[in-house]
Order: C-alpha cells, then sequence, then structure tokens
C-alpha cells in the first residue's frame, strides 16, 4: 500500500522535490503557515497512512516551501500507546523515502527533568534513551535490521539547527530524551530514575520514528517542545491540557528554527 501512496503524492508534487521530511508534534502548526503554495492532504485520504486520535494532532500531509526549498511535512504523528504498535509510523516514514526525502526532522513535546530547561524552552535531541521495551525493528529479517545507532543524530543536521537558533536569537538547548510508552505519565520515582540514568527531557514519541529512519538510512535531527516539568518536580500534577496549552509557546520558537534551518541552508546538503 505504501507504493500507491506514494505514486498518489508523486502525481499531487507537480515535479517537486522535496529531500527534507518534518514530524510536527503538538504545537508546531506555526511551521505549517510560513510553508508556501501548501497542499494539504487528510491521513484518511491516503491508503496507508495511519490516522491519530490525540488531539493537537491535526493528521494532514503538507507539501509545499520553506523559502525557496521543498518540504514535506507529516502534521500529527500516531504513537506507540494508541495501539500499542511501535510500528505506527513505519508506513508514512517509507512514503518519505520513497519520494526521495533524505533527512527527516522529528519534533515532540517533552516534559523537562532539568531545573534550567523551563516550559516554553526548546532542547535540541543529541541522543536518546529506549526505556520503552521495544523497538519497531522487531520481527524484520535480515542484517539490515541491525541498525546502529552511535551517530543516530546527523550532526551536520545538528549544526544547522544551532547556526539558525543563534542567528535568531533563540536559545536552544541540548540534552538526552528519554522514550516511556505512555499513555500515563511518569511517576517522580520514574523521573528520578530518569535524571539519574542521564536523560534531560522524556516523552512518549520520536524514537520509534528515529530507528525506523535510521533503518531507511535517512539522516535524523530531532527537537523538543518542553511543556512542563517532570513529575515530582513542583508538587503539581501533570495533564494532556498543560501540554496543550503550553506547546506553542516553544512551538513558535522552534518553528522559527526549522523554518531558518531548512530555508536559511543548502537543500544540496541534506
Amino acid at each position: 500500500m505504501t507504493a500507491a501512496t506514494t505514486d498518489l503524492l508523486v502525481s499531487r508534487l507537480d515535479g517537486m522535490l522535496p529531500r527534507h521530511g518534518i514530524v510536527l508534534g503538538s504545537g508546531l502548526g506555526s511551521l505549517v503557515e510560513a510553508v508556501s503554495d501548501p497542499v494539504r492532504i487528510p491521513y484518511a485520504d491516503l491508503p496507508s497512512f495511519p490516522v491519530s486520535a490525540v488531539t493537537g494532532h491535526a493528521g494532514e500531509l503538507v507539501i509545499g516551501r520553506l523559502g525557496a526549498v521543498p518540504v514535506i511535512m507529516l502534521s500529527g504523528r500516531v504513537h506507540y500507546y494508541e495501539r500499542g504498535d511501535a510500528n505506527a509510523m513505519k508506513a508514512p516514514i517509507e512514503v518519505l523515502k520513497g519520494l526521495g526525502v533524505t533527512s527527516l526532522i522529528l519534533t515532540n513535546s517533552a516534559g523537562s527533568l532539568r531545573e534550567d530547561l523551563p516550559p516554553g524552552s526548546v532542547m535540541r535531541i543529541s541522543d536518546h534513551i529506549n526505556f520503552s521495551g521495544t523497538n519497531p525493528l522487531i520481527g524484520l529479517d535480515g542484517d539490515e535490521r541491525f541498525v546502529g545507532m552511535t551517530n543516530a543524530y546527523d550532526a551536520g543536521l545538528a549544526a544547522r539547527m544551532e547556526a539558525a537558533a543563534q542567528k535568531l536569537g533563540i536559545p536552544l538547548s541540548s540534552g538526552v530524551y528519554m522514550w516511556f510508552s505512555g499513555p500515563s505519565f511518569e511517576t517522580p520515582a520514574e523521573i528520578r530514575m530518569a535524571r539519574i540514568l542521564g536523560a534531560d527531557a522524556v516523552g512518549m514519541s520520536t524514537v520509534p520514528e528515529v530507528l525506523i529512519a535510521r533503518y531507511h538510512g535517512l539522516k535524523v535531527a530531532a527537537a523538543s517542545v518542553i511543556t512542563n516539568f517532570g513529575a515530582g518536580m513542583t508538587g503539581g500534577e501533570l495533564s494532556h491540557e498543560e501540554t496543550k496549552d503550553m506547546a506553542p509557546i516553544g512551538g513558535r520558537r522552534l518553528a522559527a528554527i526549522l523554518a531558518e534551518m531548512i530555508a536559511g541552508g543548502d537543500d544540496d546538503d541534506a
């Protein structure tokens, strides 16, 4: 079915050859607004695309340009916790690969484990810890499934993200993201453990997409919009409403960074 979806999208691209794919988490709608002449296609209209039921995720493919650079955006994602399927984003990433995309930029909302990384901050993901106990590559055949993850996050894309943030004067931290399965939030004890293990932020997405993308040979960059402190750090209870309320604040900052990173960069080095 992914081949049929790829063929359908080729007919809608009108000769554009996007090399950058972007997965937008909660609060990144302002980046879609920066796309010129956008073509919007609901996931429900694409044969192989899963549709998320999580509020705050638009569930549409957006094709257009940031500056002069063609891009293809996945506005919203399906999470592991929705169906217990770590492979939930397999088909969309395979479609991007089939369209000629060579780099994938992933975004998410996350909880901070650092006092100096408050809600509204943006963190470039420098590495991750897969604490979920699962992996989207389980069940695949062949030696290709043994994907090296030493350089999971591409140094060149990271440098471009840092340079874009510096040019715009937007603070950009970097740190380690720990993936929990969700959908329940972490306990204070789990947050204490995560901090001991070296995590700087926690969340419920992105890591499976990194693994799938690296399996397909795509370069990867990722960033988190910080929406809250981890459980037990402030004494308050966590909620999805808080995530949705805070995500647009850091989301606008991250959207500006990504727009500059892509539109202001050399698309040939994607």
